[in-house]
């Protein structure tokens, strides 16, 4: 549900980073809110999905990371709460003034919303200082090192959270190029040219800094040699979507995006396991899936009402993405 969060919002986000960029009118960043209109807010469902999951599977997982990311926590929920005004106040606004304001203001939400869920990452991947009864607490920064009692930013966090943004503003521009036509199509591709250098850049650059703190990571990669197919997987999809780019290929070039952000999940995913948040204090620690699920009944209960929201929420995705595919006209509907 992570994954389907961030590839399905997250080109919602990486949109509204380019807002203001591939958008030079008020009607050209206009189209850039009817492409994502129908759904941007039907694919924050995946968050609350995911939060809701983790509240009844893995409850002291939930307490754990509420309590030590509550200041982060409250941010992140600012700027959705900011992101959304700026969409919904945008449409209902008449003066070409307070337009432009929530232009900002949503460009400026979703760029800094890709931040901090990448910095988000980077602290999992990274640990946080859990103690004894499996809590802990960051301040926002500390002294910008990687530690055993470190911020939640710090020179690691802040790579990750770079790359996240970097990611998934490609993933939003190849998406708008997907549902645009005319200058905003051809700005929104001159985005992915312009930054593709730089992911291929942060992505290894990412890598070689996981590798230095937190060399562990490859125990599992050499104990099932399988998974390097995932980071295999990281590698196709930064070529395809450079490929499928140039050959103008639209969709399969926001396909290999899906793939990038996937693998990349999955793989920080696989390197943990069976962590769920590591511990910098110790891997005595570390919270696993083992030492945070709920009990058997519990989670059998609970899984099967899943089966049956999952269902429902994936078949009303496919409803919904089907409806409006095409591309956005200049009269502001669909074409097929």
């Amino acid at each position: 549900m992570v994954v389907a969060y961030v590839v399905l919002d997250g080109f919602d986000l990486g949109a509204g980073a380019i807002h203001l960029i591939v958008g030079k009118t008020d009607a050209e960043r206009g189209s850039v809110i009817r492409a994502i209109g129908p759904v941007w807010d039907g694919n924050e469902v995946w968050l609350l999905a995911a939060g809701g999951v983790l509240y009844f599977a893995f409850p002291l997982l939930y307490a754990s990371s509420f309590q030590g990311f509550y200041l982060p926590l409250m941010i992140v929920l600012w700027l959705l709460m900011l992101r959304a005004i700026g969409i919904e106040f945008r449409l209902h606004s008449e003066s070409s003034v307070w337009r432009g304001f929530f232009d900002v203001i949503f460009s400026v939400a979703s760029a800094l919303l890709a931040v901090f869920f990448g910095a988000a990452l980077g602290n999992v991947v990274r640990g946080v200082p859990l103690g004894k009864d499996g809590y802990f607490f960051e301040a926002l920064w500390t002294n910008w090192r990687v530690g055993t009692d470190p911020g939640i930013l710090d020179w690691y966090t802040v790579i990750a959270g770079v790359v996240a943004l970097v990611a998934l503003t490609i993933h939003g521009a190849l998406y708008v190029s997907l549902k645009t036509e005319g200058k905003v199509n051809q700005r929104a591709r001159r985005v992915v040219f312009v930054l593709w250098p730089v992911l291929l850049a942060v992505t290894f650059a990412s890598l070689a800094a996981t590798l230095y703190i937190r060399p562990e990571v490859l125990v599992n990669y050499q104990r099932v040699p399988a998974g390097f197919a995932i980071p295999s997987l990281v590698a196709i999809a930064l070529v395809g979507i450079l490929h499928y780019h140039r050959t103008n290929k639209e969709k399969l070039a926001f396909l290999a995006s899906c793939v990038y952000l996937a693998c990349m999940l999955g793989g920080a995913a696989f390197a943990v396991y069976p962590d769920v948040l590591p511990a910098s204090t110790g891997e005595q620690y570390s919270l696993n899936i083992y030492n945070t699920a709920t009990g058997s009944y519990a989670m059998h209960v609970a899984f099967v009402w899943w089966i049956f929201g999952i269902a429902i929420a994936v078949g009303y995705f496919v409803f919904l993405f089907r409806m409006f595919k095409g591309k956005v006209s200049e009269a502001g509907g669909y074409g097929h």
